[in-house]
């Protein structure tokens, strides 16, 4: 949430108010700007998104066989509708670039008005020319804008994780275990682009002067002077003793100018897209929660197209199945491994896999039981001495679990979702745990793309539970997108 009109567009920054030095708080070092990178950010994604509609528009004209001449007018005002419809649904605003889903529902959204619009024309001026462009050009230009996005994303996120550049500093308001969170989630996720540099707490300096490495520069009347000393470019609020609204309003007001991003933390577990709404009452914003959607159209639609899915990857994948029985009966022993696994609502199934290990793995688990290096209820080995010459590489690409495409056909998992768990891991689950069990488990989930074998128990329950909590079809793609890069790096694969 921004603190008022954000002007940084319009006008310098004013310096900092001159009421402390920094020497207050020699712990902390100010830190440069991100005013430059962002700018930069801004001006290549312009820069990629141009190139991508001016490329296609020419390839279009020069190959399209429908007269040069036709093709030229029907390519520039396909071109200009497109940036027409970028325009109108902010696809350049910086407050989203590299950030979340929401940059590419914005280019869909103009890509998608552009070519609404261009079809209204053409039958208005009854144009059959223009279809081409309405079914193939116009899509493909989205398509292309798509691409252009992610790989300017890609660098993006590199930079940030493997060289610590483009970050904006951030100071959290808060009470210790809020700021030790929110703290410990940004260095979880370094792509996001935040450090946290400073924390106010309701103690101050008299408490605790540092949490988990992120010094305690003031209490909360200190906030404001502060952010600007320091160069502070987030302030993130967080539930803390003594925070009132009033607070919130004056430090926001003390904020408007400065293009500092006010964000409000509150408080509420882990809940987000489509499930949170803003429901005002006389003015006083309130965050209303729906029920998360376990039902109805919308899952019957998931199940189908789970369904659907796996039979063409099954199809597809069938040389890579036979090549891979081949390699694996060359290690004695069956094809496949079926297992017992709990699913939807308590009921077990039987899950497939390509059979990685010896055949007599399970009766060795309490021998090894020394040797676990799972968390929790999970048992897991690094080099587990159980697993076979070919079940290692099997393991390493997630080869081993492309069988359970049989399961989801049969409606016992679905591409995406919790992992599937064992009765003896279910035994020991919290109420909180168990619902997970409210959906089909999945062939990949967040727990996959996140880190795998390598996450703590606690955290591997999170990942699931907000999938639980938070379902939709976008998820869902995003989860299939990531896991493409997921299984190449073969994180936490063991």
């Amino acid at each position: 949430m921004s603190a008022g009109l954000d002007l940084s567009e319009s006008i310098e920054m004013p310096a900092p108010r001159p009421r402390t030095s920094l020497a207050d708080v020699p712990s902390v070092t100010a830190r440069p700007s991100s005013r430059r990178w962002r700018r930069r950010l801004a001006q290549t994604v312009v820069a990629t998104d141009l190139a991508v509609i001016a490329t296609i528009a020419i390839v279009a004209t020069l190959i399209g066989g429908w007269g040069v001449i036709s093709g030229l007018q029907n390519s520039l005002v396909a071109a200009a509708l497109v940036l027409a419809g970028m325009t109108a649904f902010r696809a350049w605003d910086r407050g989203v670039l590299g950030q979340g889903a929401e940059e590419f529902n914005r280019v869909f959204r103009g890509t998608a008005a552009a070519a609404i619009a261009l079809a209204l024309a053409g039958m208005a001026l009854k144009l059959d020319t223009v279809r081409p462009w309405i079914f193939g050009i116009i899509p493909a230009t989205g398509a292309g804008l798509f691409l252009g996005r992610y790989l300017v994303r890609r660098v993006l996120h590199r930079a940030r994780s493997e060289a610590g550049r483009c970050m904006s500093s951030v100071l959290v308001v808060g009470s210790e275990t809020a700021i030790a969170d929110l703290t410990a989630r940004t260095r979880r996720v370094p792509h996001h682009g935040w450090t946290v540099v400073a924390a106010c707490t309701s103690t101050g300096t008299a408490g605790a002067t540092e949490i988990d490495g992120v010094p305690v520069v003031g209490d909360l009347d200190d906030v404001a002077r502060h952010v600007h000393e320091l160069g502070i470019e987030v302030v993130a609020v967080a539930p803390t003793p003594g925070w009132t609204p009033k607070r919130l309003h004056s430090l926001a007001w003390d904020l408007e100018g400065e293009g500092v991003e006010l964000v409000v933390d509150p408080g509420l577990m882990e809940i987000t897209g489509p499930r949170l709404h803003v429901a005002p009452v006389d003015g006083l914003p309130l965050l209303r929660l729906t029920e998360p959607r376990w039902g109805g159209p919308a899952r019957m639609a998931k199940n189908l197209f789970d369904r659907a899915a796996a039979a063409v990857l099954v199809f597809l994948l069938l040389p890579v199945f036979g090549v891979l029985a081949v390699l694996i009966r060359r290690d004695g022993g069956p094809v496949f491994y079926k297992q017992e696994r709990v699913g939807r609502a308590g009921k077990t199934f039987r899950m497939i896999k390509f059979r990685s290990m010896v055949v007599d793995a399970d009766q060795q688990v309490a021998a090894l039981a020394a040797a676990n290096e799972g968390s929790g209820p999970l048992f897991k080995m690094k080099r587990d001495p159980r697993v076979t010459r070919i079940g290692g590489l099997l393991r390493r690409l997630s080869l081993d679990e492309l069988p359970q495409l049989f399961n989801v056909i049969g409606g016992s998992m679905s591409l995406v979702g919790p992992r599937p768990a064992l009765q003896r891991e279910v035994a020991t689950y919290t109420e909180d745990a168990l619902r997970k069990l409210c959906v089909r488990p999945g062939l990949t989930g967040l727990w996959q793309v996140s880190g795998r074998s390598d996450l703590t128990w606690e955290e591997s329950v999170r990942l699931d539970l907000r999938y639980v909590e938070n379902w939709s079809a976008a998820l869902d793609v995003s989860i299939l997108w990531k896991t493409v890069g997921a299984v190449l790096r073969g994180r936490g694969a063991y």
